[in-house]
């Protein structure tokens, strides 16, 4: 079964359980040399969408999921692969059992631009949820952003 590499919202277990329902958790690790950053402002409804791209030194908190076919079409659908949003890649993720070859997504577009508040808050309430350590939530919730007025 191949693993997914879920960061972001889908670091929630909540999310995980509506959008996978039949992948479980397998463990949680870090994407090193990657940073979480956002883009395609253009392309989503409240701004900046979260992604990430290799930057060496930094790391991104992820969770892995064992993923069935039918969770992975979900999947796709949800993250918008049928109509360019994201593609998928393959990343290697550091964890205490050693190292997973897993896919995850990444946005089809420039990076640049600020999320809202509300998406980032988002975004730090799913990572704490999803078990990630207290420094690293702490470091998203204190991001620039911008006002929830788009």
């Amino acid at each position: 079964m191949p693993a997914y590499a879920a960061y972001a919202s889908n670091l929630h277990p909540e999310t995980m359980a509506r959008k996978a329902p039949h992948s479980p958790l397998r463990s949680t690790g870090w994407l090193t040399d990657w940073r979480l950053t956002f883009g395609g402002e253009d392309r989503s409804w409240e701004g900046p969408i979260a992604t990430v791209v290799e930057a060496p030194g930094d790391q991104v908190y992820v969770a892995l999921y064992d993923i069935t076919d039918s969770d992975e079409e979900r999947l796709d659908a949800a993250e918008g692969m049928g109509i360019g949003l994201f593609r998928k890649i393959r990343v290697r993720v550091k964890t205490l059992d050693g190292d997973v070859v897993a896919w995850t997504y990444v946005l089809d577009d420039y990076e640049g631009g600020l999320p809202t508040a509300r998406y980032l808050g988002g975004l730090a309430d799913a990572a704490e949820a999803g078990g990630a350590p207290h420094d690293y939530v702490l470091a998203l919730r204190a991001r620039p952003c911008r006002s929830n007025d788009v």
